[in-house]
């Protein structure tokens, strides 16, 4: 692990104790509902790397904490509806492809997140992006994972992460004025190299009013981590090589040109 993983690991472990500090003394009489830690940032900024570490270092002394990852790239729509939803609104680009608010099953994910809560055994969804060409679908349920079963310590903490997980909805005249905002910056030509510009109002207040029902996941959250990138556009090379380490491994997935279009759609 480089010096600088090794540093926001310490940072992010910092913070995660103080968090669940009080919540840990409760363990002494009885065992509450597991903490559930969200953890944000861009596409390829390291999250699923930085996850791995912090679940790894809690499960470890001298914390010894009953761990479980979850991410929101599990709970996506399945094949089938993704393109049901890109069918009922043709025009809008940001809906042609998973990665929006939208694009992910909500009910699954709070149904997941409530059994975890109440300690039931619980079937843990997957999602396999380098099915359809890239398009990606669920995986079958019978080769999900089981928490709280049989023979398993119950889930004391429950990461959570994605890159919208934890943003909230703006209200109408705050998403108008942004919008605006960005189009007059493309149409002065000052150097403007975000995606808002380029994208219709309706098709922006459509994500924006899906959004609001993301509410009842961030609700939940006990912490949130935001990581954040010098230069959101570092997304666009994190993302291609994620897409080919993907397509090396698994013999499928998008082209390049579908990555940039994909993540044009979440910038």
């Amino acid at each position: 692990m480089s010096k600088e993983s090794t540093d926001k690991l310490a940072l992010c472990l910092s913070f995660i104790v103080k968090q669940i500090k009080p919540w840990n003394s409760k363990l002494i009489d009885n065992r509450p509902s597991p903490f559930i830690l969200g953890i944000n940032g861009v596409q390829g900024i390291g999250k699923t790397s930085l996850v791995s570490a912090i679940d790894s270092a809690l499960e470890d002394a001298p914390y010894r904490l009953r761990t479980i990852v979850l991410s929101i790239d599990d709970f996506y729509s399945c094949h089938d509806d993704q393109l049901h939803l890109a069918a009922l609104h043709p025009k809008n680009p940001l809906i042609q492809h998973r990665g929006q608010p939208s694009t992910h099953d909500l009910g699954l994910a709070l149904s997941v997140l409530s059994s975890l809560q109440a300690r039931r055994e619980t079937k843990i969804p997957s999602y396999d992006k380098s099915a359809f060409k890239g398009q990606g679908d669920r995986v079958p349920q019978e080769a999900w994972a089981k928490a709280n079963g049989p023979g398993q310590l119950p889930i004391d903490l429950v990461i959570l992460e994605g890159w919208c997980l934890g943003f909230r909805a703006l209200d109408d005249g705050q998403l108008a004025a942004c919008w605006e905002e960005a189009v007059k910056a493309r149409d002065q030509g000052q150097n403007y190299r975000g995606r808002l510009g380029h994208t219709r109002l309706e098709d922006v207040r459509f994500i924006n009013e899906a959004l609001k029902r993301y509410d009842a996941i961030t609700n939940q959250l006990d912490a949130l981590i935001h990581l954040d990138a010098e230069d959101p556009l570092y997304v666009y090379d994190w993302r291609l090589e994620q897409e080919i380490g993907l397509r090396q491994v698994k013999g499928s997935g998008m082209t390049d040109a579908e990555v940039i279009n994909f993540v044009n759609g979440c910038l």
